[in-house]
């Protein structure tokens, strides 16, 4: 039976309210007075693989939105009565037969609200991707912003960070406490799987032997449709899969992997995985700790011969 039309959880909420901001969208960003800090825009596709248009403005002003500055950059068409983004750019989302459409981020975070409520804070970066979504309709989180929203949190509001190392004195923990800092991220230090509040963003650096216990973990080893990971591990956290789109094994990594990916731990709580197949894939993944290797991604394989970016890519072309 053909299936309906869905309700992607940020393609959907990201338009509500559109027909205001269109009007609006046509005078420029809100009034009032300008705040510094500016934001970013990132227009990407196929998971964030290729970035089709990105835009700086260095201030902020009361009012403004991620659905206006996304109108400030580019053409917006929509459809059902103005409730659902259909194109940017004359990319249209396919609906159910192709599956694919056009979903927001604000510092990493999967956009909860429409995008013509959701108002931009200074330091922001949002990211609009045109992606399939068979694999995973909802993606909690994506890694694509790092250092945020370690580094500045979301909604104007920093976010406590902590480091959970599996082993304390290890290569792979002090290689992420530094990458941290470097980044300008201030993390507290508790052992790993101490009780967190849905506040903490937490930063679990282990094999995922021992990662994988707890609730992002649970989540992961479900699928992405769980999750929005799309990588599986197998033979008791010994191999780890990099899947395509639609969620199957394209690839199977070699020993030596590791993997950086962010999803959701207990209610609100999201955690960063930084974990491989054993130690060497664990200090590799924290050296993956890096903006320019992260940037845009929704998660990255750090792998002996270098980085790839998951999902990986089908033969057809993800979205093409």
């Amino acid at each position: 039976m053909p299936r309906a039309r869905p309700r992607p959880a940020a393609a959907t909420l990201a338009a509500l309210g559109l027909a205001a901001a269109l009007v609006l969208g046509a005078c420029g960003l809100g009034p009032g007075k300008a705040r510094r800090g500016g934001v970013e825009l990132r227009v990407t596709r196929d998971f964030g693989q290729e970035l089709v248009h990105t835009a700086r403005r260095d201030r902020v002003r009361p009012g403004d939105t991620v659905m206006r500055l996304l109108q400030s950059e580019a053409r917006v068409e929509t459809a059902y009565g103005g409730g659902f983004v259909q194109s940017v750019d004359g990319r249209a989302g396919r609906g159910s037969g192709g599956r694919e459409d056009w979903f927001y981020f604000v510092n990493g975070l999967e956009g909860s609200t429409g995008a013509a409520e959701r108002r931009l804070e200074p330091g922001d970066v949002v990211q609009w991707d045109y992606r399939p979504w068979s694999g995973a309709m909802s993606v909690p989180a994506i890694v694509g912003a790092f250092p945020e929203p370690l580094r500045g949190g979301t909604g104007g509001r920093r976010i406590p960070v902590r480091l959970e190392c599996a082993d304390d004195r290890s290569r792979a923990c002090g290689e992420a406490g530094r990458r941290l800092a470097a980044a300008g991220v201030t993390a507290s230090r508790a052992p790993l799987g101490d009780p967190a509040g849905e506040t903490v963003l937490r930063v679990v650096v282990a094999p995922w032997a021992l990662a994988r216990r707890g609730a992002a973990g649970a989540r992961v080893a479900q699928g992405p449709q769980a999750s929005g990971v799309f990588a599986r591990f197998s033979g008791g956290g010994r191999q780890l899969d990099l899947l395509d789109p639609d969620g199957r094994s394209a690839r199977v990594a070699p020993p030596g992997s590791g993997l950086v990916a962010t999803t959701a731990g207990t209610g609100a709580q999201r955690v960063w995985l930084v974990t491989g197949v054993d130690e060497a894939g664990v200090e590799r993944a924290a050296g993956a700790l890096d903006r320019s290797k992260l940037r845009d991604r929704y998660a990255v394989a750090a792998l002996p011969e270098g980085f790839v970016g998951l999902p990986v890519p089908d033969r057809r072309g993800a979205g093409r």
